[in-house]
This record gives structure tokens, C-alpha cells and sequence, in this order.
């Protein structure tokens, strides 16, 4: 099963598991930039995967690429779809400086999450706002999600994208109660390199400030403390080769805001699973057992699922399910 960012419904009405991924022409049958969804009712064998979003059904889009980390959630009665589009001829102003006040740059171009709305966990989802993203147009963001807090406020969540920032960052944005537009200005989180841990593997005296620091994928969740607990990915540095050039692979961590509260503080936690991971998301089962999917490796990847736990406010992984994801 090819899949990348996988985003997993257990829908207790039909008690069927609704996985969504980006499609693949080669897998779905239906040719275009969308999303597909696998299903099944046991986490072992799945449906071939139906198309349920593609932009060239959407009049007037922005843009017609990627359709990546594609999630769908369930609010007021609607299913709503967050995935990320961008356009490479839609480019954006580079900012003039980064933390580092290097001239790394890299060219900017238009790419953001949007919303799209279907009665129905299998489509088809029409979007909500043609003309743009929902988080601010100007800057390159990806992988939103929806996250509500206590009061019944409804966000968005996404990563500001390295190739903006150097330094990725996690913001937030309130959306309207129907989640078709936003209110008020982003809300900074946290940055990558909060993560002191990434550069462990550097020696001392190699120049590393250039490199990149990457956030993505980001999912919240209430630990059984009150805690907040943020999923997201990056890439551990390392030196690769005599030259100190800086690799790295990519990993699933985690963040935790002791106060309950989405602006935080944020403290960042050790990385829960390795071997070029991420992107993950928790579900539980229909039996109740918490688990995570994430996809492995980056390139080519397949879902690897997970048994975990929380304890208070951290997330442990009990056990790898290569019984259910076929090994590897």
C-alpha cells in the first residue's frame, strides 16, 4: 500500500478504518492531484483506495500540485478535509534576513492547506475557498490541522515551512466556527531547533547554522494529565562525510505544553520512532488500544503502526504491529 502522511477515521457508526493518503493514479485507477482513502475493518486488509478530493474538479483552484498530508475531521454535522497545495508560478517575496542573518535563500512560492466539506467520510469534498488557502497566503506554510480548544474555539495548526524561515516554526490560527475562513493573526508555537537534541550527532566546531531545521506534520492531543501533546516531525542532524556536510534522517517526535494551553510553553521531547519515520498520527482501535501510524521510509513510503500508551503527559511506544503492516 503506497501512502505518505497517512490520516487515519475509525468511523464507530460503520465500524470500518477510512485511511487517507495523497493518491496515487497507479493504485486509485483515477488519474489527477487529490486524495484517496483505504478502508478496512480489521487494520490488515484494505479496499483499493477510492478517490474522494481532486482539484481538477474544483473550479477555479489556486493550485493544482501536491494535495499532501491530507486529514478529514468531523465538525457540526460535515466532514471537513485539510490537505496542502502549492503552485512553483505563484512565487513569493523571500524575506530579506533569517535568525541566522546568513544569505541563505531559496525561491518562495505559494503553498498552504486548504479546506474542503463533504457530507460523507468517502466525498466527494468540494472546497471551501477556491482563491486561496486558509492560513495567511504570504507565507509557505503546510500539513494543517484541526485542533479545538476547551472553549469550543476551532484552529488551524500547521508548520511554516523552512524554506521560508530556516528555522521552521509551528503556528496556529483561529478559524470561524463553520472553519471557512480565519480570525485574528498566526500564533507563534514553537521553532524547530527547540529541539536541542537535533544536533547531538554535530561534533563541536562544525558550522551547522545553515542547515535547515524542519517542522511538519503536526497533531494534537489531550493527554490524560490535561496536558497538550503535539506530534510532529523533523530531521536529525548529523555530519555525513569528511567534507561536514549535514544529513540527517527523518524522525517522529513529540512536544508537550504542561499547561493544557495551545500557545504553551512548549517542551520538546526525545524522538519516539526513528529509521527514516514520521509523520505520524494516534487513533484508537475499535478495541480501545491507542496507536500510532507513521510512514517509512520518506521515499516510496508504507504505513508502520504502533501500540502506545500515555503516562500522565508523555507518549510511550509499547510495540511495533508488524503483524498488521507487513514488516519491513
Amino acid at each position: 500500500m503506497p501512502l505518505h502522511d497517512p490520516f487515519v477515521v475509525a468511523d464507530d457508526t460503520t465500524r470500518t478504518y477510512h485511511l487517507y493518503t495523497s493518491n496515487d493514479p497507479a493504485v486509485s485507477g483515477v488519474e489527477g492531484t487529490g486524495t484517496m482513502v483505504y478502508r478496512s475493518t480489521d487494520l490488515r486488509d484494505w479496499t483499493r483506495p477510492v478517490v474522494v478530493f481532486r482539484t481538477a474538479d474544483q473550479p477555479g483552484i489556486w493550485a493544482s500540485d501536491g494535495a499532501w498530508a491530507p486529514e478529514v475531521h468531523a465538525w457540526d454535522g460535515r466532514y471537513y478535509l485539510f490537505t496542502t497545495l502549492h503552485d512553483e508560478n505563484k512565487p513569493l517575496e523571500v524575506p530579506p534576513a533569517n535568525r541566522w542573518g546568513t544569505p541563505f535563500r531559496l525561491p518562495n512560492h505559494m503553498r498552504g492547506t486548504i479546506t474542503a466539506v463533504s457530507d460523507s467520510l468517502t466525498g466527494p469534498f468540494t472546497v471551501v475557498d477556491p482563491a486561496r488557502p486558509t492560513p495567511p497566503e504570504n507565507l509557505m506554510t503546510l500539513d494543517g490541522t484541526l485542533y479545538v480548544d476547551p472553549s469550543g474555539q476551532p484552529w488551524m495548526v500547521y508548520a511554516h515551512e523552512w524554506l521560508q524561515t530556516v528555522d521552521g516554526t509551528m503556528e496556529a490560527i483561529r478559524l470561524a466556527p463553520d472553519l471557512t475562513r480565519t480570525i485574528g493573526e498566526p500564533v507563534f508555537l514553537f521553532k524547530a531547533s527547540d529541539a536541542s537534541w537535533l544536533t547531538e550527532q554535530i561534533p563541536g566546531g562544525v558550522p551547522h547554522q545553515l542547515a535547515p531545521y524542519i517542522t511538519d506534520g503536526p497533531q494534537l492531543y489531550r493527554t490524560p494529565d490535561d496536558s497538550l501533546l503535539m506530534l510532529w516531525s523533523t530531521y536529525e542532524k548529523n555530519v555525513a562525510g569528511d567534507d561536514g556536510t549535514i544529513s540527517g534522517g527523518y524522525v517522529q517526535t513529540y512536544a508537550v505544553s504542561g499547561s493544557g494551553d495551545l500557545t504553551g510553553p512548549w517542551e520538546q521531547r526525545r524522538p519516539l520512532v526513528r529509521e527514516d519515520s514520521g509523520h505520524g498520527m494516534l487513533f484508537r482501535t475499535f478495541d480501545g488500544q491507542l496507536t500510532m501510524i507513521v510512514h517509512r521510509p520518506f521515499e516510496k513510503a508504507r504505513g508502520k503502526l504502533y501500540d502506545m500508551e500515555f503516562a500522565g503527559s508523555e507518549l510511550r511506544v509499547l510495540r511495533r504491529r508488524a503483524d498488521l503492516d507487513g514488516g519491513g
